[in-house]
This record gives structure tokens, sequence and C-alpha cells, in this order.
């Protein structure tokens, strides 16, 4: 009996010995899936209408300047904050300011990517700032019809910055401001 449990023994321990080495894993990622974007037609009383995401809520801007709203995902904890500025003889220092806004992100940025946006039809010019990075914005943008309007955007999540938890919400709150920007109409 005693030799039956030594050789039960030993074939355990012998079965055991034959794996592969131990291999760290890789280090997982949280798998955030958000709905397809349905767009909805909104008109807010101000110079411009656009094209916003239904779970999106409107909001007006924390410190209640007519035409100035966000644009709430609560379920991303995030914002899309939305200015309208009148253009009076004053597009050069306009410009300048939404061109400087990306660039205070620099420190934290890995990358800031811009992109010329141009419809000639609709009359809207402007540019989109990708960020990437831990940076406080993760997209930027302005448009204008150069002469009446201008209007400028930026995402902002409540949270600390920490670019790779936040790439799913920010890729898809980018795919938005595009829509938004491509949507948006003067009313002149």
């Amino acid at each position: 009996m005693r030799k039956l449990k030594l050789i039960l023994l030993s074939l355990i321990l012998s079965c055991g010995s034959c794996k592969d080495d131990p291999k760290p894993k890789p280090k997982g990622f949280l798998a955030l899936e958000y709905p397809e974007a349905k767009y909805e037609r909104v008109d807010i009383g101000c110079p411009y209408t656009f094209d916003k995401n239904e779970i999106a809520e409107i909001a007006p801007s924390r410190n209640r300047i007519p035409c100035w709203i966000q644009l709430d995902y609560k379920d991303m904890n995030g914002s899309v904050f939305i200015t309208y500025q009148p253009v009076k003889n004053n597009l050069d220092s306009l410009l300048a300011d939404a061109q400087k806004l990306p660039l205070q992100h620099t420190i934290k940025a890995d990358v800031i990517e811009g992109d010329v946006y141009t419809n000639d039809i609709h009359k809207t010019y402007g540019m989109f700032y990708q960020v990437d990075g831990d940076a406080a914005s993760q997209a930027q943008f302005y448009l204008t019809d150069s002469t009446e309007h201008f209007l400028t955007g930026s995402v902002y999540f409540n949270s600390l910055p920490n670019f790779d938890s936040i790439v799913p919400a920010a890729d898809y709150l980018k795919k938005d401001i595009r829509h938004l920007m491509e949507s948006l109409r003067w009313n002149y």
C-alpha cells in the first residue's frame, strides 16, 4: 500500500512538472463600447445650428454667456464646451486665441495634430486639433465664416488626465466633433 502511494505521488509530481515555463500575461485594457451615434439637428436660437449626438445633453455654459453651451456626455463623464463670438473687425485676434489653446497642452501632450477644415458651400472654415497624451483636452476646434461668426469647441473629461483610460471615449467624442463641424450652418 505504501509503495502504491509513493508511485501515485511520484506520478502526480512528474505530471505537474511537465508544464511550460510561466510567461507574463499582457496588460489588459478596459473595453468600453458606446452606442452607434444617431444625430439630431439642434437650433438653440443662436447664430449657428448643428447636428448633435442624441446621447449628448445640451446645457448652458457655466459662465452663462449667450450661445455658449456644453454638450454633456454623462456616461463618459465628459463634455464638449462650445463658445461663440461675433466677428467685429477682430478676426485676427480670435484666430490667434483659438490657435493658442491647443498649444497650452504641449507640456502633457505626446502629439498635437491639426487638420484644416474647409466647406466653401456653407462658408465654414477652421481647424480640428487632435491631442494625444495626458493633456486636459483631447480635441479642440474652431470654425468661422471669416466675416461674421466665430465658434470654438473643446473636449474635457471630469477626471484626471490619463490618456490610456479615456482613449475609447475620446475617440468617440472626436467623431462627434467632426460631425458637428461638418453639419454646422450659420444663421444670417
